[in-house]
């Protein structure tokens, strides 16, 4: 199958940056496809720029003239003879007008088609879609009438609490949720001005809040033959702000026959549509275990490796089969679930500072040494953490047997993962997944905010202050000497507010 792959897609351009570029690069160098990536004049340091068989610069300037610039990034796929380009996720893996473009200018595109992305990729429009073919949806209002006193009767006649949502983008952005009726026109405008300001679209649709909800996701993966796969879900309901922070799979909310119904649900989903390659549907659950589709991301997920390691799988390698024309080559049946795995990102943030962002000069990264352990990561010792682009640092993904397995890899392995010169939400991280209720699997969209008070740092008590300072003066006295210089062993001494 390797020759026949090489013979459609021999090189590969990496339209993206960090992690993800790294990824991608990784399979391409198991399956003999050279890679080519792209990187900023400050990114000349980080690994994607140098660790591809080919790399060229973007120059300096705003994300519009540099990963986000389709003709630039087209003119250097054709200059380096690639065949394909992979775009990751984020920046343009979702831009249905940069896929028309890769695809005219003889390239392929590694991804859906345009057609797929543009009804998918705007949540009215793929609501119609889905009631088509009768896919279970949350009782809303997803019409063409904006006018406020409709969307008002719509919001009256589904029943408060409910979701205004802008209909473009993601991100939580153009969001609010409305209790009372007296609210609704105040954070109707508010969503509606934040969604104009985010994506150019003020166009909102009005949905049910589902309270105490999980975010499950199921993994699909279609070729051109008419094979469409699902690889089983993921829980992501771990948010902040509407951004995952921790995802697992498999999710403890599903028995055997709700797992197989969402799961059929997803591929019935990417069968009605005609869809081809990697994609994520997402479904928000309620507490009785009733589900609805909230949208199909048309891309690879950041979460993708959780996945990976429980079906034993390599998403982007069936990616890149998929975009040669080739069947996929496994059966539903081949696909199963071992183990579990959780995966947390970290995040140059101080989660004790209102999350705020971190720069620096990152001293050392750190490694993690268990079995079955990755860290995905596009930074090494003595890169620079900047505001230029989005702050996540890496992503530590830990499979094991059980879950409490990988609870105690992901508790140690956040040990050794240190990225030191740069706040992190490392600590963070470890304060969710050691509490009671992940480790009991009670695990809402509404985790974060309902447990606060656990999350927050410990503070130490004067009494082990006094035992640090202690056993730091008594540990660092030389042999033979009776006493210390007081003042450099305060010089020394720091961050025994959280020992």
């Amino acid at each position: 199958m390797s020759t026949e792959i090489l013979s459609k897609i021999d090189k590969i351009l990496i339209a993206n940056r960090g992690e993800i570029a790294l990824r991608v690069m990784k399979t391409c160098k198991e399956m003999g496809i050279k890679s080519v990536t792209i990187y900023t004049e400050t990114e000349k340091s980080y690994p994607h720029s140098y660790l591809s068989d080919e790399s060229f610069s973007l120059g300096m300037g705003p994300l519009s003239e540099t990963y986000l610039n389709h003709e630039k990034i087209i003119e250097i796929a054709k200059l380096s003879g690639a065949k394909a380009i992979h775009p990751g996720y984020g920046f343009l893996s979702e831009n249905s007008t940069f896929a028309k473009k890769v695809t005219d200018a003889g390239l392929i595109f590694i991804g859906p088609t345009p057609h797929s992305m543009e009804i998918m990729g705007d949540k009215k429009t793929s609501k119609v879609e889905m009631e088509k073919i009768k896919i279970p949806l949350i009782p809303g209002y997803h019409g063409d009438d904006q006018s406020e006193s409709v969307l008002k009767a719509a919001a009256i006649d589904i029943g408060f609490p409910v979701l205004v949502k802008a209909s473009a983008g993601g991100g939580g952005k153009g969001m609010r949720v409305v209790w009372k009726e007296e609210e609704f026109s105040d954070a109707l405008a508010s969503a509606k001005r934040e969604a104009l300001n985010s994506f150019g679209d003020d166009i909102v649709l009005i949905e049910k809040f589902i309270q105490n909800p999980r975010h499950i996701e199921v993994q699909v993966m279609s070729d051109t033959h008419g094979n469409h796969l699902h690889f089983y879900e993921r829980e992501c309901s771990i948010q902040r702000r509407h951004q995952k922070v921790v995802e697992e799979t498999p999710s403890m909310a599903l028995d055997d026959k709700l797992r197989k119904s969402i799961c059929e649900t997803a591929v019935a989903i990417s069968s009605g549509i005609n869809y081809k390659g990697a994609g994520t549907v997402e479904f928000i659950m309620d507490a009785d275990g009733k589900f609805f589709f909230l949208e199909m991301n048309t891309r690879l997920q950041v979460e993708h490796p959780i996945t990976e390691m429980v079906t034993n799988s390599d998403l982007v390698r069936l990616q890149i089969l998929v975009a040669a024309g080739l069947e996929l080559p496994m059966k539903q049946e081949d696909i199963t679930q071992s183990g579990h795995a959780i995966e947390v990102r970290i995040y140059s943030e101080d989660p004790d500072n209102n999350f705020m962002p971190a720069i620096g000069k990152i001293g050392h990264v750190g490694s993690p040494t268990l079995n079955n352990v990755r860290l995905d990561s596009g930074y090494v010792d003595g890169n620079e953490v900047t505001i230029d682009f989005d702050p996540m640092l890496a992503k530590l993904i830990c499979w094991g047997v059980d879950r409490d397995s990988a609870i105690s890899k992901t508790l140690h392995s956040l040990n050794e993962v240190k990225f030191l010169g740069v706040t992190t939400n490392r600590d963070y991280l470890k304060r969710i997944v050691d509490t009671t209720p992940f480790r009991e699997g009670d695990t809402y969209t509404h985790f974060i905010d309902t447990y606060s008070d656990l999350l927050k740092p410990v503070e130490a008590t004067d009494l082990e202050i006094a035992a640090g300072i202690a056993s730091f003066l008594t540990s660092n006295q030389t042999e033979g000497s009776t006493k210390v210089e007081n003042s450099q062993a305060w010089n020394r001494l720091q961050g025994f507010r959280n020992i």
